[in-house]
Order: C-alpha cells, then sequence, then structure tokens
C-alpha cells in the first residue's frame, strides 16, 4: 500500500478493504458524531429538556385559564365575589357582626 508516494506494509489485523481513506472518514465521522458543541448527546439532552418546557408550558396555560375563568366569574357575579370575600379573606359588611368559632 502506498501513502504519499511511500511504500507501507499494512499490517495483518487490517482488513484488506480498509483504506486510509476510508479509515480516515470514519474517524471523522465518529469524532464529529460525539464531539463538539452539537454532539449526539447534548442534541438529545436538549430534546428532551425542550419536551419537559413544553410539558411545563402546558400546565402553566392550563392554570392561567383556571385562573382566568375564576377571574371571569367574579368579575360577572356579585353573590361569587361576596362568598369568596367573606370565607376567604373574613370580610363582612358594616352593619353586621360576625362570629368566628373553631368548632368543626
Amino acid at each position: 500500500m502506498q501513502i504519499f508516494g511511500k511504500e507501507i506494509n499494512r499490517p495483518s489485523w487490517v482488513p484488506r478493504w480498509m483504506s486510509f481513506t476510508l479509515a480516515f472518514s470514519i474517524f471523522m465521522i465518529v469524532s464529529l458524531f460525539f464531539t463538539g458543541p452539537n454532539n449526539f448527546m447534548r442534541v438529545v439532552e436538549l430534546k428532551k429538556e425542550i419536551n419537559e418546557l413544553k410539558t411545563e408550558i402546558k400546565n402553566k396555560r392550563d392554570t392561567a385559564a383556571i385562573y382566568e375563568a375564576k377571574s371571569q366569574e367574579f368579575r360577572t357575579d356579585k353573590a361569587s365575589l361576596e362568598r369568596l370575600a367573606r370565607e376567604k379573606y373574613g370580610m363582612k359588611r358594616l352593619n353586621e357582626d360576625v362570629y368566628i368559632t373553631d368548632i368543626p
């Protein structure tokens, strides 16, 4: 076998079909596949992170939709707004007395 015009004997463990160009090409493809900023493992990790973030976005949108529906209900229904103010925040009208007990 000749490389750069010099005769080089092929070792016995190297197959006959293997040439320097083929070995170098395979080496370059493998090195590009597993090294560098866009290697295979990094791409897999980034795709996993993207899927997790998409799931989180979906959950946040669902939660935002629930709160938007509650907000719309409180803007349109005064009775539900008053019930919320009384139950959650302990508010009362001007002319009434409220007694809070710890009896279950």
